[in-house]
């Protein structure tokens, strides 16, 4: 059994799956009728924000607003730091979703379970502000210029969860991806261009030969 967390995330991330964590994602305490939930925004739409930065380049992200329309949100779970007991899901209704212009809102019924209980009071007390949240995706698109991935189709959401300070580097894992998206999009321009400069030296060669 995997009990380290960060092999267990670098291993979701092996299998194709994304972790996020934004410093203007918010979550907090909701009491309502002696039931404890938690409420916020996992996930805001068409804002552009740096991942990481390399070489003085800055590498940005984005979700499209549309991202979520096909995503397969049919079993999403709500924990702590992408790991431990599951303290809320959606195929039980103690977790809600939805999307609205901000973006993916969620509002998760913690009072089923110790732990849930617990995590509650440390976000009302304000220790853990913070969300993030592991997907797969379908579609994106990269602007070489700007070095910016928008993020059009959400294939599956897996989790939301409350965050602290990340234990593990999320921007460091997911700059290799980038840097190589980044890498593949000027060697490909490269080749278009001397695909260009054959074909001119070509036509002048048979412009050439017929005078």
């Amino acid at each position: 059994m995997n009990s380290n967390p960060m092999e267990k995330i670098q291993g979701l991330i092996d299998k194709g799956r994304d972790f996020r964590h934004f410093a203007n994602f918010e979550i907090r305490s909701l009491e309502e009728s002696k039931e404890l939930y938690v409420e916020g925004y996992a996930v805001t739409f068409n804002e552009p924000t740096v991942l990481f930065e390399y070489d003085g380049v800055q590498y940005k992200e984005q979700i499209d607003d549309r991202a979520f329309d096909e995503a397969d949100l049919s079993d999403v779970i709500f924990n702590y730091n992408h790991a431990g007991k599951v303290m809320a899901r959606t195929r039980n209704k103690t977790l809600q979703l939805h999307t609205d212009s901000k973006g993916l809102y969620i509002k998760a019924r913690l009072d089923g379970t110790e732990e849930g209980r617990k995590l509650y009071e440390e976000i009302q007390g304000g220790y853990i502000d913070r969300m993030s949240f592991q997907f797969s995706v379908n579609e994106s698109a990269y602007d070489s210029d700007n070095h910016l991935r928008t993020v059009r189709k959400v294939k599956k959401l897996y989790d939301v969860s409350a965050v602290d300070i990340p234990a593990y580097d999320t921007t460091s894992i997911y700059a290799r991806s980038l840097l190589d998206l980044d890498r593949a999009e000027k060697e490909k321009l490269d080749s278009l261009n001397e695909q260009r400069k054959r074909k001119i030296i070509l036509l002048n060669q048979i412009i050439g030969g017929i005078k």
